[in-house]
């Protein structure tokens, strides 16, 4: 990636300077990168959640859901507890968020928690937290402002170099030998974009699978993320929270519309092979189980290096393996739990109280959503008319 930026710099340099812009050029293009980088490094996190309009939730708000995650802290090694966000949504699914453990977040959609059980919220949970302990959030974020670059580095200088005239006097003065070299540079400047859109993409696909098979590790129980994934992509509600930008950060990138397609421009692998590799691991849960489960499936290819296929790559992270529970000890036919981690009414109310509304029990049953604004002293039930007081 950092050889096609360089490149890209040079040949949109050539383009608008001539020869002895691309030196010019690929500077340009390293100080354009290293500025989106710093942007992203310190704010990316932060811009990632705002857009996703997600809600920063306490143990108190959904203790099942904290829980989880603090399971999974601690099978992780995690130094801190990541924060916890929720996204008011129907469509379920997830991402996590933090260029290191000590600055990590989670965020899962409510509709993620209305359809889940304990197990399979655990799988998501340990998928996205894999992520951070590989650094691929870190990686993709580096790999996506490389790849953001290029494409703006093209843009620029062919806007340049259409409206601006640059080296057009110099290719009528300077001869064939000044066509060819803005030619060559042109179509670098068109190829670059492409090419690095390819490998970020072959990279994403990558790290997908691996955060498959360490998510595994961690809860002992693939048929838990299985589980999940099935749900998540049967769903056909559109996730509105997600764009173009965010979508590739989700666990199933909510912006495919086949989501079995698995070509040279997908950020995810196929949901069903993901699933079919969970699902045939049996009791073994090692980076080398998933390996050889996955070649089964693609021809016999290797998917990840000898570092990631090391046994003990949690343990080099500062992890330590999580025991199997109770669920992860049973038999892999064994059905999971059928009850959701939380139901439509905590999740309303949840998101009510977030906007500034206070919550009223009634007697008879009714719950009062009176918003901050209000004035009175007293609210009365509309069904019993019982009068309440309202706190300042």
């Amino acid at each position: 990636m950092a050889m096609i930026l360089v490149i890209a710099g040079a040949a949109g340099g050539v383009a608008y300077m001539g020869e002895e812009g691309a030196v010019v050029g690929a500077f340009f293009a390293v100080a354009l990168w290293l500025l989106l980088l710093l942007i992203s490094y310190f704010q990316g996190d932060k811009i990632f959640l705002a857009i996703s309009g997600a809600k920063r939730v306490s143990h108190e708000d959904f203790p099942e859901l904290y829980n989880v995650v603090e399971e999974m802290k601690i099978a992780s090694g995690f130094p801190r507890m990541p924060d916890v966000y929720i996204i008011h949504d129907a469509a379920p699914n997830a991402f996590a968020t933090g260029r290191s453990p000590e600055s990590a977040s989670v965020a899962v959609t409510s509709g993620l928690l209305e359809r889940l059980n304990r197990d399979e919220l655990q799988g998501v949970i340990a998928h996205e937290m894999s992520h951070i302990v590989n650094r691929d959030v870190l990686f993709m974020m580096i790999l996506g402002v490389m790849l953001g670059a290029i494409v703006l580095i093209g843009d620029l200088f062919l806007r340049a170099r259409l409206f601006g005239g640059g080296s057009r006097r110099r290719s009528s003065d300077g001869g064939q030998l000044q066509l060819i070299l803005f030619a060559v540079a042109l179509f670098f400047i068109i190829l670059s974009p492409i090419i690095a859109q390819i490998v970020y993409f072959a990279v994403s696909r990558r790290r997908e699978y691996l955060a498959d098979a360490c998510g595994a590790q961690l809860t002992r129980y693939p048929e838990g993320l299985a589980g999940a994934l099935e749900k998540i992509s049967a769903s056909p509600a559109q996730l509105k929270a997600a764009n173009r930008i965010t979508a590739p950060m989700y666990i199933v990138n909510p912006m495919m519309k086949l989501k079995s397609s698995a070509g040279l421009f997908s950020t995810h692998p196929p949901v069903e092979q993901r699933i079919k590799i969970l699902r045939s691991m049996g009791g073994n849960y090692s980076l080398d189980s998933y390996q050889m489960q996955w070649s089964k499936t693609s021809g016999g290819r290797q998917l990840f290096s000898a570092r990631d296929l090391n046994d003990n790559f949690f343990k080099k992270a500062g992890a330590t393996a999580a025991a199997p529970g109770p669920r992860a000890a049973a038999t892999a036919a064994a059905p999971l739990a059928a009850a959701p981690v939380a139901n439509r009414s905590n999740l309303s109310d949840f998101f009510w109280k977030n906007e500034g509304y206070s919550m009223i029990d009634c007697a008879c049953g009714v719950r009062l959503k009176v918003p901050g604004e209000f004035r009175s002293k007293t609210v009365m039930c509309p069904k019993c008319g019982t009068k309440h007081k309202v706190a300042a």
